[in-house]
């Protein structure tokens, strides 16, 4: 899923607690007691998950070797049976470094290049006008819709259908627009991973996991790694992934055939392995694994943090390379630390109660105190309220009608967007602070804002850069709604949408019986449960069709019948 869940925020304030248990120096020391420490403080982080709780497993590795494995809660609640470090989890998006290396095996044979057009091997294509490359789509540049969002605007998302990798295709073959470009933005997409898991069975003459298990795994001695290719397969040792809901834990398990983009069933010794396998190649060679890590590039030549499969970036002054992971009720973190030779694998079946990633930088930072170098926040500009208030408004994304506002709160500023997805390491919320009168930062420099007039750019870790427009927020319904009502219809995502006043608020119905409400944001502009959707009209001010645009799907068009 959804490399990017949402998913990929570092938590800051447990980091916090975990060195209020004892001070730093407690693990400052070498040898043995060093450990013993370490683990010490590791047990106390994970120790709210318990025999009553699903939970987690951790691997660590230093120089090549493991120096802890530990596991915590339970893989099987209905029968008792605790985690272990040998438990298998399922690792969602860290999977897709897999699929990238297996399509760069196939281009170091002959067998394709990455920069051939991905519907030489993958017709079900639309020709969108321009090529759309295989390198794009493992890079997330290649500006396809995620199938995912797709299928959810028709009220079966993923996770309530066995879809397979033919429901990919068929979604695929029918959306006649990408959400920009090919090579000219980035979108987080999981249909360019499950494309090329298609393409690497098409080139290779084998199925996807057969491939991998002979290529990848079995060389590397991951023999407790396997893809969920069928989710009726019976997986020794496999947890079971769980949500804590009001009324207390359900199981939440994937049940989806689809594979490539996430799907990988694996072990935090195992993930180990391969992380190993970057500073002591098996599989590949040192340029094999480099060219795994190079970050991608936009047609006009700026870089971007993602690589194959891989995020590019740096932690506290240290390089790192990493991926997070979510689906239904597991979390995966798996990050790589180059230079200090170490690496963390987080495997949990808690669901959003995990906090992976959140646990791998509180290890990482027990591990690498001595080396961590926090980056110095940067210098606020003061500015008044006037000018505050001058800045404070409601602005509009131009191309996908995502909203920003920045609110000013007493002497501060601070900015929200939708539910809209943000490049990891960026936020969807927080405070800005002023580096001048027009320039502002959020997550420690890592997001810029930039005002001039009535328009304001955002620029993300990615170099991936937003233009919004100040608007006019709407705050009431009343008198505005007559013309509005009415069925339209997407071919795009075979979805049906019945429009209609209830009780004087908007509402959109969908079947079975779904009824989403629309709170208003701006001209004939509405947030609901479905995701920003907006009417358009024709000349004359009738209105002709509308669109849902999310944080994977920009612009499906829906037409008024």
């Amino acid at each position: 899923m959804n490399g990017a869940e949402t998913q990929r925020r570092v938590g800051r304030f447990c980091i916090a607690a975990i060195l209020a248990v004892s001070p730093l120096a407690a693990v400052a020391a070498t040898g043995p007691s060093r450990d013993a420490a370490i683990e010490a403080r590791v047990d106390a982080w994970f120790s709210r998950f318990t025999p009553a709780t699903a939970g987690c497993a951790v691997g660590v590795s230093n120089a090549g070797k493991v120096v802890l494995e530990k596991a915590y809660g339970m893989t099987d609640l209905e029968h008792g049976v605790p985690n272990t470090p040998d438990s298998i989890f399922e690792i969602a998006s860290v999977s897709k470094q897999f699929t990238a290396a297996a399509v760069l095996l196939l281009a170091r044979e002959g067998k394709l290049s990455l920069d051939d057009p991905a519907r030489k091997y993958l017709p079900e294509l639309p020709d969108y006008g321009r090529p759309l490359t295989i390198r794009q789509m493992l890079t997330h540049t290649s500006g396809l819709r995620d199938w995912g969002s797709v299928v959810g605007l028709t009220g079966w998302p993923r996770g309530t259908r066995v879809h397979t990798h033919a429901h990919v295709l068929d979604v695929v073959s029918r959306q006649r627009a990408l959400n920009f470009p090919s090579g000219t933005r980035w979108s987080y997409s999981n249909t360019g991973y499950n494309l090329a898991a298609v393409l690497i069975s098409r080139v290779s003459g084998q199925s996807f996991a057969d491939f991998t298990r002979a290529r990848i795994f079995e060389p590397l001695g991951m023999t407790r790694t396997s893809w969920r290719d069928d989710h009726t397969r019976i997986v020794t040792d496999r947890a079971i992934a769980y949500d804590d809901r009001p009324d207390g834990l359900h199981t939440n398990m994937p049940f989806e055939n689809i594979h490539g983009n996430g799907s990988l069933l694996s072990t935090v010794g195992d993930l180990l392995k391969w992380n190993q396998n970057f500073v002591a190649p098996i599989i590949g060679d040192a340029a094999f694994v480099k060219e795994l890590q190079v970050p991608g590039r936009f047609e006009d030549g700026r870089s971007h943090d993602y690589a194959f499969g891989l995020f590019i970036g740096t932690y506290k002054g240290l390089r790192r390379v990493y991926h997070s992971g979510s689906t239904a009720g597991y979390r995966s973190y798996v990050v790589r630390f180059p230079d200090e030779g170490l690496s963390i694998a987080v495997l949990c079946n808690a669901g959003a109660s995990s906090r992976s990633g959140e646990a791998a930088y509180v290890i990482a930072d027990l591990y690498l105190a001595s080396h961590l170098k926090p980056p110095a926040p940067p210098a606020a500009h003061p500015l008044s309220r006037a000018e505050m208030d001058g800045v404070a408004g409601l602005y509009v994304n131009r191309e996908t009608g995502e909203p920003l506002s920045i609110i000013r709160n007493n002497d501060a500023l601070r900015f929200e967007t939708d539910s809209f997805e943000t490049s990891d390491g960026g936020a969807a919320r927080g405070v800005l602070v002023p580096v001048s009168a027009s320039r502002f930062a959020a997550a420690n420099g890592r997001v810029t804002l930039e005002t001039s007039g009535d328009s304001l750019q955002k620029t993300d870790p990615f170099g991936k850069v937003d233009r919004f427009d100040r608007v006019k927020p709407v705050t009431s319904t009343a008198g505005g709604l007559a013309q509005l009502p009415g069925r339209y219809v997407s071919e795009e995502a075979e979805a049906v949408l019945d429009v209609a006043i209830v009780d004087g608020a908007l509402v959109l119905k969908r079947r079975p019986d779904a009824i989403i409400t629309l709170t208003p944001l701006y001209a004939d502009a509405y947030r609901g449960s479905i995701g920003v959707v907006r009417f358009h009209r024709d000349r004359s001010g009738a209105v002709k069709e509308l669109s849902v645009a999310l944080d994977r799907v920009w612009d499906v068009r829906f037409k008024r019948q």
